[in-house]
């Protein structure tokens, strides 16, 4: 099945208010083509889901600059001087995560499990207004599984179906964020017909993938 689609097509159905996942770490992994297609299309108050808010006018950062995310689940806002400005101003919610347990969410999300049972973030602000559970003496912070509408991830390379394999940064969540949301658009670097890849080198299969573009396509 040929699920490549232009750039306009794959963001067709991203909607003002959508919930967003964008892989990759600190813009670098990300898939910058549908980031610059989503700031050209201008939808507006977008809660992201992400490892951060990238920097200033890359990655996800150029969403802040253009001022169309209302919220943010992330782990670091600080190397963003946009977002940072944003919240300190009132106009960006922020939810921080410590990366571990940020990671284990998402990856809740998208294979069904219940939440996350960690001690991280416990006798903290991240403790607030959250369940704990004690086993066997140790006290654990639960935390929820996130899920999407969108995910957003690139690859270096990928197959028409939509079967990848990620390289370096762009590992980053992108695996997990694929099965965590109910449309996941992959823009790949190199295209290449089915059955070009290995199946061993198949980092995420086709089974996750709704629509593939291209990287810097139309």
């Amino acid at each position: 099945m040929n699920k490549v689609v232009t750039v306009e097509q794959a963001i067709e159905k991203i909607q003002d208010g959508a919930t967003i996942m964008i892989g990759g770490f600190g813009g670098n992994g990300a898939p910058h083509t549908l980031i610059d297609a989503l700031v050209k299309k201008n939808v507006r108050d977008l809660t992201l889901i992400c490892n951060d808010s990238g920097t200033k006018d890359f990655g996800a950062g150029r969403l802040f600059t253009n001022k169309q995310v209302k919220k943010v689940i992330c782990s670091i806002i600080g190397p963003n001087p946009e977002s940072v400005k944003q919240h300190a101003e009132g106009t960006l919610e922020v939810e921080l995560y410590p990366q571990g347990s940020l990671a284990e969410m998402i990856r809740a999300g998208g294979y069904g499990l219940g939440g996350v049972i960690t001690k991280a973030g416990l006798g903290t602000l991240v403790e607030q207004g959250k369940q704990k559970l004690t086993i066997k003496g140790e006290e654990y912070l639960v935390e929820e599984p996130l899920k999407a509408e969108f995910a957003l991830i690139y690859a270096s390379i990928g197959d028409s179906a939509g079967n990848c394999r990620y390289f370096g940064s762009a590992h980053a969540h992108s695996p997990s964020m694929a099965a965590a949301a109910e449309n996941t658009i992959l823009e790949v670097g190199q295209l290449v017909e089915l059955g070009e890849l290995d199946p061993q080198d198949i980092d995420t299969q086709q089974v996750l993938v709704n629509t593939v573009v291209v990287k810097g396509g139309k």
